[in-house]
């Protein structure tokens, strides 16, 4: 099951460093009104300016908040900070404002969507964006989770292997990019696992299109998801930028910024990320889990851990044979996308094989009972369709639509938000925190997220 990295990792018992990623969270939700049509209500001036918020800020529309953490060191606080800051930003809506809970937006009227006021820059890329795009495939919401792998690990895999890597620097490259392949790879059974966006409000698709049945997951489907048709290469750090350079010198795309793919390398600069080394992995192939009062649960965050250390663990895949594998997930996922949520995937066998593996892994690694329970869930939605996310939705669907659902959930949990003994008022005097500042200022002393 090993490969040799991870059988040097496990003999010399770093098994837990694979795990050991600090993570942190961007959730994108829609301001919304009580009827369910995007607000009208300007950014919210409790909570600064949203051009220099690095914690809440704008993402394409003036109506799509996302709130982003700091990195943390684990899950629960990981958690921690995106209740607290996610609190901040209801508390500081408007009456009779709310955050729309679902990844699909709400039903959409041109004449009430503004593109956000994101500075100069950003929002020139926003114009020429909309120039190959519908405005609609812009308005999709979803959590993405940064993940960096734990130094030690890429010290010790140096040290221990100096005649396969030249400098740390490449061990570090190396395995981000096995990271990054296996996410890529197995993306379908994320789509699987926690899709959530089974049909679209009105005005969204484009004349001629409409949906025969529910899917699993509009969003993540490349036909009719968020817009964009650019291919990245994960082959390695080297041609991942190569193709990046490419498209943007053939104006596939604008910059950089508009690879929107489901895994994208992330450091200082793209151009020097072979030199500089990648900092950490954006993942963004999750939709908004509309049961969360946060976008996202724990057991999503500790299984996406899981599957991190399991691809560092496990063999990778040959430099020849990257390009190809993925282009078969890439189809794999779309398969799965546009499947009826409540019957049995095409994919299920495969989605058992790999589970399969991993409760072996879990096994070898003697990982914690919650990991055990993490497994056997995944294992009952595999077998048993209903118990996904998106075939949940699907008995709330009424008319064609989500709205009574989503405004009920969006309802509830602003009433939630508002019944907080302490909320955090902090960027109303000051948006530009730091993390430091931010973590001192929102717990006060009373909890210490550690973010070593």
């Amino acid at each position: 099951m090993f490969s040799k990295i991870g059988e040097l990792i496990f003999e010399n018992e770093a098994v837990s460093k694979t795990s050991d990623f600090k993570m942190g969270l961007e959730v994108e939700m829609h301001r919304v009104d009580g009827t369910g049509n995007l607000s009208e209500e300007p950014y919210p001036a409790a909570i600064g300016d949203e051009k220099v918020n690095p914690w809440i800020t704008n993402d394409f529309l003036e109506t799509m908040s996302e709130v982003v953490t700091p990195a943390a060191s684990n899950s629960l606080d990981a958690m921690h900070y995106l209740y607290s800051i996610n609190t901040a930003l209801r508390t500081a809506l408007s009456p009779g404002e709310f955050l729309w809970p679902l990844s699909m937006p709400p039903r959409l009227a041109s004449d009430r969507i503004r593109i956000a006021k994101a500075g100069p820059e950003k929002e020139k890329y926003f114009r020429e964006w909309l120039k190959k795009h519908r405005l609609a495939e812009g308005a999709p919401c979803g959590a993405h989770i940064n993940l960096s792998i734990d130094r030690h690990l890429i010290e010790m895999v140096y040290q221990k292997m100096p005649d396969r890597f030249a400098n740390e620097l490449a061990v570090q490259n190396y395995l981000y990019t096995i990271v990054a392949q296996g996410f890529v790879r197995y993306r379908w059974l994320l789509t699987y696992l926690f899709g959530a966006s089974p049909i679209a409000e009105a005005n969204y698709f484009k004349k001629g299109d409409k949906l025969t049945h529910p899917v699993r997951s509009l969003r993540q489907s490349k036909k009719y998801g968020f817009g964009s048709n650019f291919t990245p290469d994960y082959t390695d750090v080297e041609s991942y930028v190569a193709r990046i350079k490419r498209a943007v010198a053939k104006k596939e795309i604008y910059t950089a910024a508009q690879f929107h793919g489901p895994v994208r390398f992330k450091g200082d600069n793209v151009e020097n990320l072979a030199t500089d080394g990648i900092k950490y992995l954006e993942l963004r192939m999750l939709d908004l889990d509309p049961t969360s009062y946060v976008g996202i649960r724990t057991g999503t965050l500790r299984f996406i851990r899981l599957l991190a250390s399991y691809f560092i663990m496990s063999p990778a895949l040959n430099k020849s044979e990257v390009s190809e594998a993925l282009a078969v997930a890439d189809k794999r996922n779309e398969i799965v996308a546009l499947e009826d949520p409540t019957k049995k995937s095409q994919l299920s066998e495969a989605a058992i094989a790999l589970i399969e593996h991993l409760k072996v892994y879990v096994d070898l690694i003697q990982a914690g009972p919650e990991y055990q329970e993490l497994i056997e869930d995944m294992e009952y939605r595999v077998k048993i369709p209903m118990n996904t996310p998106s075939a949940r939705l699907v008995r709330h669907i009424k008319d064609d639509s989500l709205t009574y659902y989503a405004l009920k959930r969006a309802k509830a949990y602003q009433k939630s938000a508002l019944l907080a003994l302490h909320p955090f008022r902090g960027f109303e005097d000051n948006a530009s925190l730091t993390a430091d500042e931010l973590k001192a200022k929102i717990f006060r002393g009373s909890w210490e997220p550690d973010n070593r």
